[in-house]
C-alpha cells in the first residue's frame, strides 16, 4: 500500500533517535534517497510479502502483529517517533529471504520516512561496514547455533527414547526366555510323570479320565478370574486343606498355582470322583504340570504380544513408512509418545488420559506432531519430578470450534508469571545446566505454528500446569492431506 507523498526535511528525520547522529551530509543523502509518506488508517504492508522497503515513522501511531494460526495476533503498538519496521535485514542480501516478518498497520493518520530496500542496503554498506559484518556474524552465527543444537536436542530426545525403548523391550524379553526355561522344565517333568502313570496298572477308563480332567483343566486355565489379593489367599487357605486332606505331598506349594488357574475345592472334589484313590497324588501332580505349562504359555503369549506393541509402537512414533503429510488419529500418535517414554514417566506418575474418541483425525506431519508431544510430556515429568516425584500427568483432546484441542496438565511447581511469556523462546530453558538446551518449546512452538497453522500456549498455577495445542481440523490446502488407502 503506498501513502501520500509529502516533503523530507533533512533536520525533522535528523531529531529521530536512529538518525541522530548522522551527519549534515548524510541526512541530505538519506532525503535525496528516501521520500516521505503519509497513511490514512490501514494496511502499510503484509507479512510474508516481498520486503521492498524500511519504514521509520516520524508521527502518528503504528500497530505490529504476526500471523497465528490463522489469526492475526498484536505484538507491538506505539506512537514512539524513530520506530521502525520493514525491510530490517535487506543488508543480508539474498542470502536470507527479503520477506516482511510481520505486518505494519496505522490507526491514525500517519507519517513516515521511507527508504527502498537496495537504498537501505547500499547506505549500511557504505557508513557502517563494520557494524554490517557483526550483524551478519550475529545472525548467521545464531542461525548456525540453533541448527547445531536443535540437531543434539534431537539426539538427546533418540538417545532418551532409545533407553527407554530398550528397557521396556528388556522386560518381556526376560520374562519370555525366564518362562521358556522354566516351560521346558515343566514339560519333562509332565512327561515323566505320565510315564509313572502309564506304567501302573490302570484301565483304559481310567486313563481316558484323567485326559479328558487335564482338558477341561486346561480350559479353566484360560477363563480364570481375577481374584483380589484377599480372596485369592483365602482360595488358597482352602485347597491346602483339601490337598493336606487327601495326603497330596507339598500341598502347600501346589495351592497358589491352582488359584491362579482357577480351581477351586468343587474341581478338586470331581477329580477326586473320576480317579482311584491310590492315583489322586499322581493324577493332581500331572494336572498340577499341566496347569503350569498353560500359566507359562500365557506369559509367554503376553510377553510376546507386549514386545509386538512396542515395537508397533516406535513404528507407529517414528512413521517411518508413513507419508510426511497425511491424515492422522491425534490418539494414535499419543499413546504411541506415551508408550515410548514409559520407562522415563516412570511408576510414580499416574498418567491420566482424557480422549474425546469422536474427533476427527486432521491433516497434519505426525513424526514432528510425536516430537511436540515428546517435548511436552518431557517437560510434565521434569517438573513433577522437580517437585518430589509423585504427580499426575493428564492428556486431554476436545473440540474448541473449528479446531483440536490437545492439552498436557501437570502437578508440578508451576512456570514462574516473570518467565512465562519467554518460555518459548530460543535457548531459553530454566533446566539446570546439562539437561537441557532450551529448544525443545522452541521447536514445539514452530513445528505447531508454522508447519501446522495452529497455537501453542501455556496457564500456569502451582499444580496446575497446562499447555494447549489447538490444531486445525481442516488442511490450509485440501488437495496437500488426503485419508491414506
Amino acid at each position: 500500500m503506498s501513502g501520500r507523498a509529502m516533503p523530507c526535511s533533512p533536520a525533522e528525520i535528523g531529531s529521530l533517535f536512529l538518525f541522530e547522529k548522522l551527519t549534515p551530509e548524510q541526512l541530505g543523502s538519506l532525503c535525496a534517497a528516501g521520500r516521505v509518506e503519509k497513511f490514512e488508517p490501514g494496511p502499510v504492508y503484509s507479512e510474508g510479502d516481498p520486503a521492498t522497503c524500511f519504514y521509520v515513522m516520524i508521527e502518528g501511531t503504528v500497530v505490529i502483529s504476526r500471523r497465528v494460526g490463522g489469526d492475526d495476533v498484536e505484538v507491538n503498538r506505539t506512537s514512539h517517533p524513530g520506530v521502525y519496521a520493514g525491510s530490517m535485514q535487506a543488508y543480508l542480501g539474498d542470502r536470507v529471504p527479503q520477506v516482511y516478518g510481520s505486518s505494519l498497520r496505522v490507526t491514525e493518520p500517519t507519517r513516515f520516512f521511507v527508504l527502498p530496500a537496495d537504498t537501505f542496503s547500499a547506505f549500511m554498506q557504505e557508513w557502517f561496514p563494520m557494524a554490517v559484518h557483526l550483524l551478519e556474524g550475529l545472525f548467521f552465527g545464531s542461525k548456525n547455533t540453533q541448527r547445531a543444537i536443535g540437531q543434539r536436542e534431537r539426539l538427546l530426545a533418540l538417545g532418551s527414547l532409545s533407553a527407554g525403548l530398550t528397557h521396556e523391550l528388556n522386560n518381556p524379553a526376560a520374562a519370555a526366555v525366564r518362562a521358556t526355561a522354566t516351560l521346558r522344565e515343566r514339560v519333562a517333568k509332565m512327561r515323566h510323570k505320565l510315564a509313572v502313570i502309564a506304567q501302573g496298572s490302570y484301565s483304559a477308563e481310567t486313563l481316558t479320565g484323567l485326559i479328558d480332567i487335564q482338558e477341561r483343566t486346561a480350559e479353566r486355565v484360560a477363563k480364570a478370574p481375577a481374584l483380589s489379593p484377599l480372596e485369592a489367599s483365602d482360595r488358597e487357605d482352602e485347597l491346602t486343606d483339601w490337598l493336606d486332606d487327601h495326603g497330596i505331598p507339598e500341598g502347600w506349594r501346589i495351592a497358589p498355582t491352582f488359584v491362579q488357574a482357577g480351581l477351586d475345592v468343587d474341581w478338586l472334589e470331581q477329580v477326586a470322583a473320576a480317579v482311584d484313590e491310590e492315583i489322586l497324588p499322581g493324577a493332581i501332580g500331572w494336572l498340577n504340570y499341566t496347569v503350569e505349562t498353560e500359566l507359562l504359555m500365557d506369559e509367554i503369549a503376553d510377553s510376546t504380544t507386549r514386545v509386538s506393541h512396542l515395537v508397533d509402537a516406535a513404528k507407529q512414533y517414528s512413521q517411518l513408512d508413513r507419508a510426511p503429510y497425511q491424515v492422522a488419529d491425534v490418539h494414535e500418535l499419543l499413546d504411541s509418545t506415551l508408550l515410548m517414554l514409559s520407562g522415563k514417566i516412570g511408576q510414580r506418575i499416574k498418567v491420566v488420559k482424557e480422549y474425546d474418541r469422536t474427533l476427527p483425525k486432521v491433516p497434519a506431519y505426525p513424526a514432528e506432531l510425536n516430537q511436540v508431544w515428546t517435548n511436552l510430556v518431557d517437560n510434565a515429568v521434569f517438573a513433577i519430578n522437580s517437585a518430589g516425584g509423585d504427580g499426575t500427568l493428564t492428556v486431554r483432546t476436545a473440540r474448541d470450534h473449528d479446531r483440536l484441542l490437545v492439552e498436557f496438565r501437570d502437578t508440578g511447581p508451576g512456570v514462574p508469571s516473570d518467565i512465562r511469556s519467554r518460555i518459548f523462546d530460543p535457548f531459553f530453558t530454566t533446566k539446570p545446566v546439562g539437561e537441557g538446551t532450551g529448544l525443545g518449546l522452541d521447536i514445539s512452538w514452530r513445528i505447531v505454528v508454522n508447519k501446522h497453522h495452529g497455537s501453542l500456549h501455556v496457564e500456569s498455577a502451582p499444580g496446575d500446569t497446562r499447555f494447549q495445542v489447538l490444531l486445525p481440523l481442516t488442511a490450509a490446502d485440501p488437495d496437500i492431506a488426503e485419508e491414506p488407502e
